[in-house]
């Protein structure tokens, strides 16, 4: 990982990343408390981890990246999605933007409010994503 990244990664901490990924697992506790919540709740942890650390990281479909369909890019990973949206994934998007468009205001906190929508964009639909490294050129 290169030095610009993990002082990126620590700042991010500090400025809202831990929150939100703390949220992001809470939310994946309260799913485990039911059977049909457990698919949510995986969701929930693996993009909490990118919500905690976020550069350096990027989201990918599970479908592209394997090449074939599981249980969450088939239809059942899309009702899934529907279910999130309606009962959490507006409350972290509305969160993440919040904390976006408050980074946006200063020009040194633009990374940080870039980061927050590109999880904002994710929180419609975690079910079949998958977080992978991006590599460094």
């Amino acid at each position: 990982m290169s030095v610009l990244r993990l002082i990126f990664n620590l700042i991010w901490l500090l400025c809202g990343g831990l929150i939100m990924g703390l949220l992001w697992w809470l939310v994946g506790i309260v799913c485990c408390v039911s059977i049909i919540g457990i698919p949510f709740a995986r969701s929930c942890f693996v993009i909490g981890e990118l919500a905690i650390w976020p550069f350096g990281q990027d989201v990918a479909h599970r479908r592209l990246l394997n090449g074939q369909d599981d249980i969450g890019t088939g239809g059942l990973g899309t009702l899934g999605n529907i279910i999130w949206f309606v009962l959490f994934g507006i409350w972290l998007a509305i969160g993440h933007l919040f904390l976006a468009l408050a980074y946006f205001i200063t020009i040194i906190g633009i990374p940080f409010g870039l980061q927050h929508l590109k999880l904002a964009m994710l929180t419609p639909a975690p079910i079949g994503k998958t977080i992978v490294s991006k590599v460094a050129r």
